[in-house]
């Protein structure tokens, strides 16, 4: 296997723009992993900033390392894109993961590299294995048994700090390893070493106790980029082979204002940080050095200060700028040239409801006369398809509230008809249907996931109610897929054994829930009580548990809270104003 991953690697770097290729001489070499395909790794804006920051560093030579596209092969021995070499020959492995559903893919990627999976039965001749990214300071403790430590937070701050303490000559003991991991569990701000905390459960399987061991801290703090203008973030490498094709990514800000209460970045990312016009202005003008397309990504978009004077300022230019997510309340003139301009065939409205009831349960802010009027707006703008983005089986839903999702459907359809007719071209209407996962640090954290045979209900509700409207197509996500993905997000270091069976049932889901000891309807099916300790309660991450838990409140009572209010209160916990 072998000569054909150096073939597929090959074939990447040779349509690649910007890769940095490094002297192995005298630096500290480090693997960075996305535990997924080139092309879903290389659209993520995440990933390349970590690239970027690493070989910014003169001591460090930083190669990236993707699963096969030939599948999960066991004697696949994954190289690197950079140089073509195996993954064994690095110093560290370090994986960057954003979703849960890559957790088993980071162990099938150890296995394909002929490492040991599990962290107590790596050698000091094997490379360190560290992960970081959005997924792991939610919760790393599925990965617990396969990962030497976590960087919990945000790279910019994280990774000048761990090059600083790694010295690979202490590696080469038992002793020196354990030495050094033992080091930036004390004094690392953002380590987490899983060895040195250990978790007990209670007789009815909740987590009782999560012990940090040999003078660790109780509580791992994560860590922010306070001042997010001291630093651009945006692509390091180009290249076609990606969701985006040649598009320069930027990224606008951190965190959201809105606090809708089944989303994590609004509530991991507090406060909420804007990058600046001067900051923005020279990375779109980097980009358009490589490229026309330039890609904006960010939490709300449109809740960037001055994004209008941005906007205008790139208007006349032969430039196609795109962006990742537009509130409803919030597309302006501006939004709408710069859509035009740049030739977009689809615009996404994220309704995230039918019923402005449920739209009020998750604090979502929008009215139906705002995705109305914006469906119609952007129609009319020459913009020929919408996508509109859906959740089912959230907190106290009704059967009802989904039937809301179906009318609504139809008025955006009868809106889109009339403003394409207009135009002489009628497009078309996605619906993306997915199932609500309750995530880690949110307000929904305590909320039981609806069961499979409802959501299915639910979907077939929505299908048999739209399959005489004309144009409009429905995407509905797996329930036994949000199911898994739910299982492990939700899940304790225990998750780790059903990763290993899983991984060795070659990811036959059904079969390894069934020979598992674990049930996993406990992860998935269960509303919590506020007193329960979670998983990953032990991570600081500034908001307060009691501010989600009123959050939970105001959700059942079917109430709103104002937008987040950087610097002038005390609610949450993050700002600690004085």
């Amino acid at each position: 296997m072998i000569p054909q991953l150096i073939k597929e690697s090959k074939k990447y770097a040779a349509a690649e723009t910007g890769a940095v290729r490094k002297d192995w001489r005298g630096r500290t070499r480090i693997a960075l992993v996305y535990p997924n395909q080139y092309h879903v790794g290389m659209s993520n804006l995440g990933f390349q900033t970590v690239y970027r920051l690493l070989n910014g560093i003169d001591r460090i030579l930083c190669e990236r390392a993707f699963l096969p596209d030939n599948g999960k092969n066991k004697n696949s021995r994954i190289v690197t894109i950079e140089s073509q070499r195996p993954v064994t020959d690095f110093d560290i492995i370090a994986f960057s993961v954003s979703f849960e559903s890559d957790f088993l893919n980071i162990i099938s990627f150890l296995n394909m590299a002929g490492l040991p999976i599990l962290a107590k039965e790596r050698m000091p001749g094997h490379p360190l294995i560290i992960a970081g990214g959005v997924a792991c300071f939610l919760n790393p403790e599925p990965l617990a048994m396969f990962i030497d430590f976590f960087l919990l937070g945000e790279a910019e701050i994280l990774l000048p700090d761990f090059c600083q303490y790694f010295d690979k000559i202490i590696m080469k003991s038992s002793e020196g390893k354990k030495n050094f991991l033992l080091d930036i569990a004390k004094n690392m701000t953002g380590a987490y070493v899983p060895e040195f905390y250990r978790p007990s459960y209670n007789n009815d399987g909740t987590l009782k106790l999560f012990e940090p061991l040999c003078g660790v801290p109780e509580k791992v703090k994560k860590v922010f980029l306070q001042d997010i203008s001291s630093t651009s973030t945006c692509s390091a490498v180009l290249t076609p082979h990606t969701s985006f094709k040649k598009t320069f990514l930027i990224e606008t800000g951190r965190g959201c204002i809105h606090g809708c209460r089944f989303c994590s970045a609004g509530y991991i990312y507090r406060p909420p940080r804007y990058r600046n016009l001067t900051v923005l202005k020279k990375c779109i003008r980097d980009g358009l050095k490589l490229t026309d397309r330039i890609g904006f990504v960010g939490a709300a978009i449109s809740d960037l200060p001055q994004i209008g004077p941005l906007c205008s300022e790139f208007k006349n230019e032969n430039i196609r700028i795109s962006f990742s997510s537009l509130r409803a309340d919030a597309v302006t003139e501006d939004f709408l040239s710069v859509l035009k301009q740049s030739r977009v065939k689809t615009a996404t409205i994220a309704p995230d409801a039918g019923s402005q009831r449920m739209r009020d349960v998750i604090n979502k802010g929008i009215t139906e006369e705002d995705i109305l009027k914006t469906a119609e707006r952007l129609v009319a703008k020459g913009i020929p398809n919408l996508k509109l983005y859906f959740m089912i089986g959230l907190p106290s839903e009704t059967l009802e509230d989904i039937e809301e999702i179906v009318k609504l459907c139809k008025e955006v359809k009868d809106v889109f008809l009339k403003s394409s007719r207009i135009r002489k071209h009628i497009g078309k209407i996605t619906l993306s249907i997915n199932p609500f996962v309750p995530k880690p640090v949110t307000p929904f954290q305590w909320a039981a996931m609806d069961n499979k045979h409802m959501i299915k209900k639910k979907i077939n509700i929505i299908k048999s109610g739209l399959k005489k409207v004309a144009n409009l197509r429905i995407h509905a996500e797996s329930p036994r897929r949000t199911y898994i993905q739910a299982m492990i997000s939700r899940g304790d270091r225990r998750m780790g054994e059903v990763l290993l069976r899983a991984l060795k049932n070659k990811e036959n889901w059904p079969k390894t829930l069934k020979e598992i000891s674990l049930n996993p309807d406990f992860f998935v099916y269960r509303e919590r009580p506020f007193e329960e300790l979670f998983p990953w309660d032990f991570i600081e991450h500034g908001v307060k548990k009691s501010f989600l838990w009123y959050e939970y409140n105001q959700a059942e009572k079917e109430k709103v809270s104002p937008p987040c209010r950087v610097g002038s209160c005390n609610l949450c916990g993050v700002c600690q104003v004085k």
